[in-house]
């Protein structure tokens, strides 16, 4: 027996009035959650061709940026429009890319990202119409021109870091997150970070650390790329968040990781970085045909990162990233 038209036109309307009530019930919890549901912008929004005044290898420069502004945000790290992650770019080195203070993080692109010299001169503005905060350069700048080493900077204020910086006790080594970042340095707070003689001082607190904390206010990561900055991060905000739920025992209570066994495991980490710089993906000699075998070179953070732009890239996000590994299976033998 046929459905009458009527009868199809009303559950087609109940259907569509449906999905208008649960659609508009996600944006409401979303709202209330702080989470709002949004599409994917590209990263990658340059086309094959890089433009005339950018450096050699600035686009995938940029892409590589933009794609750690995404992840950042990704996982829970940004803080509104607010904050800095900057890379060194050009043959000189000079010249730092940054976020056009206006966008938050997951509205970043690879084309609107911003170019300024170590004073925040603009060089390039980006394809948006938003500039540069210069307030929060001031970090970065002090870093940068320190730190010939410090190609990339990430300043987050996550509220575990932000913590761990507030406490007297500082950053602990009680996890193996927090023994194998390695040693750590402090900046106290001295209010809004706007003064440019205060350069000098943080220049002086970092010494030749890659991480520090400051008081009261947040994270500074420093890497040779961007990969290295992104997995120096990511495993300090795993410590301290480690760190905080363990205080909830008592400082008393928490079982400090003794010096040798922090020495011990950082030479552990540093043999392991000699091997995978000497090439990873290696199999003993007489098992397979060196012929055919990929031999990837990865240094510090690339794995990671490069499972997480796959991860990106599966979703839509098109980041323009240069795999490595352009495939993770191996080749059918004949």
């Amino acid at each position: 027996m046929a459905t009458p038209t009527n009868a199809v036109d009303k559950n087609s309307n109940e259907n569509g009035d449906a999905s208008i009530r649960t659609a508009f019930r996600e944006v409401v919890e979303g709202h209330r959650s702080g989470f709002i549901p949004r599409a994917i912008i590209p990263i990658d929004d340059i086309g094959n061709v890089e433009p005339s005044g950018y450096a050699p290898g600035e686009k995938e420069l940029r892409c590589k940026l933009a794609s750690l502004y995404r992840l950042v945000d990704h996982l829970g790290w940004s803080q509104a429009i607010f904050n800095h992650i900057t890379v060194r770019v050009g043959k000189e080195d000079q010249h730092f890319l940054l976020n056009p203070f206006g966008l938050l993080y997951h509205e970043i692109t690879a084309s609107s990202l911003i170019k300024v010299d170590v004073q925040g001169n603009m060089i390039d503005r980006g394809s948006t119409y938003f500039g540069v905060n210069i307030p929060g350069f001031v970090l970065h700048s002090a870093v940068h021109s320190a730190r010939p080493d410090a190609k990339c900077v990430i300043h987050i204020h996550h509220a575990a870091c932000i913590a761990v910086a507030s406490m007297k006790c500082g950053f602990l080594p009680v996890s193996q997150e927090a023994v194998l970042v390695g040693n750590v340095s402090y900046h106290d707070f001295y209010g809004v970070l706007v003064d440019k003689a205060e350069r000098e001082i943080i220049v002086k607190n970092l010494g030749n650390n890659n991480i520090m904390f400051l008081r009261n206010h947040g994270l500074v990561v420093a890497g040779r790329t961007v990969e290295e900055a992104f997995t120096r991060a990511y495993h300090t905000v795993l410590a301290c968040e480690a760190q905080i739920t363990m205080m909830s025992a008592g400082l008393e209570n928490l079982v400090i990781v003794s010096e040798e066994a922090k020495q011990r495991s950082m030479e552990v980490v540093r043999r392991a970085q000699e091997m995978i710089e000497d090439g990873a993906l290696k199999e003993k000699e007489g098992q397979v045909d060196t012929k055919k075998a990929m031999q990837v070179r990865w240094n510090l953070g690339d794995l990671e990162f490069e499972a997480y732009m796959r991860m990106m890239d599966s979703a839509g996000y098109r980041t323009g990233y240069p795999y490595r590994l352009p495939s993770v299976k191996r080749p059918t033998e004949n």
